[in-house]
């Protein structure tokens, strides 16, 4: 066990050489340990498919082996986050954007192949999927980050605009479809029109009370319909780095306000908590370490002590 007193990283890092993965063992020493690309990477080709896409639960709350659109979401962020997310590299996961994007051109939270495997009961499955922004826009502006070129991207980027644009008029929306327009805009090219549209998207969420300025009065704030009880979302969810467009959507005092409590969320076993709903045992056990790096990461992004 981490003495006491031992630093968040260090508390950190016994919880995740105790419960994680190798895929999450293998990041954290890549950011924290001085750790190698090539050995994340090595971790996540376990979870790669022969179609292009990725699989084997590695969003755990999707089960089975078959290559999911968030799955493959997941692969790209680990790509970007240890500098291999380069054309060669994810040409094949192009390949297979293109092959479950919807008619639209863009991607569709779940893809039909996942029928007759375990997934989380708020994720419907339907023979038709709709095009989501959940699902597209992380992707999208990964992919512009990186100056990959591809020609999925040309539609896939239009959706995005369309949908971006549709939030910032007022459409009703949610914490985490916020969090991936932040995603997709963070990578756009057109720096002017991502500038414009999250103006204009921090007002909605604002607007529509989407982030807890208060942590300390969380209880007394509206959940979206269908969220945990606790599955509140702070200014730090919102900005997961100073550079982010959403960070203007916060005052100094909020944001500091976020951080401190997200600090404070570190548990005794030097995990941090899953705040969304626990529906088989497992998942909340794989989330974990993934939500805990998350947590590191984002602290130490504010130059937070950790």
């Amino acid at each position: 066990m981490a003495p006491s007193g031992a630093s968040a990283t260090a508390r950190a890092e016994r919880f995740i050489w105790l419960t994680a993965r190798v895929l999450e063992q293998r990041r954290f020493a890549f950011h924290f340990l001085g750790g190698q690309a090539a050995a994340v990477e090595a971790a996540l080709d376990a979870y790669a498919g022969d179609d292009g896409g990725f699989g084997h639960a590695l969003e755990p709350d999707l089960r089975g082996p078959v290559s999911q659109p968030l799955h493959t979401a997941h692969a790209l962020r680990v790509l970007d986050e240890i500098g291999r997310c380069r054309d060669r590299r994810v040409e094949p996961v192009c390949r297979y954007l293109t092959a479950v994007s919807t008619a639209d051109g863009a991607l569709p939270a779940l893809h039909p192949s996942l029928r007759g495997y375990p997934a989380a009961p708020w994720m419907p499955l339907v023979d038709d999927p709709p095009s989501d922004l959940l699902a597209t826009g992380p992707v999208v502006g990964l992919l512009h980050r990186n100056a990959v070129w591809h020609a999925w991207l040309f539609r896939a980027t239009d959706f995005c605009w369309a949908a971006v644009d549709a939030l910032g008029r007022g459409a009703r929306t949610h914490p985490y479809e916020v969090e991936a327009a932040v995603a997709f805009l963070d990578g756009a090219p057109d720096r002017a029109r991502a500038r414009a549209a999250a103006d204009r998207l921090g007002r909605a969420v604002r607007e529509q009370r989407l982030a807890v300025l208060d942590p300390d009065r969380a209880a007394d704030h509206p959940l979206p319909e269908g969220y945990a009880p606790g599955e509140y979302h702070f200014p730090h969810d919102f900005a997961r780095t100073p550079g982010s467009l959403a960070r203007a959507w916060f005052s100094d005092a909020e944001m500091a306000r976020s951080l401190d409590f997200l600090a404070a969320s570190q548990q005794e076993d030097g995990g941090w908590p899953v705040r969304w709903r626990a529906w088989a045992p497992g998942t909340v056990l794989e989330c974990r370490p993934m939500v805990t790096l998350d947590a590191l990461l984002t602290l130490r992004a504010y130059g937070r002590p950790t």
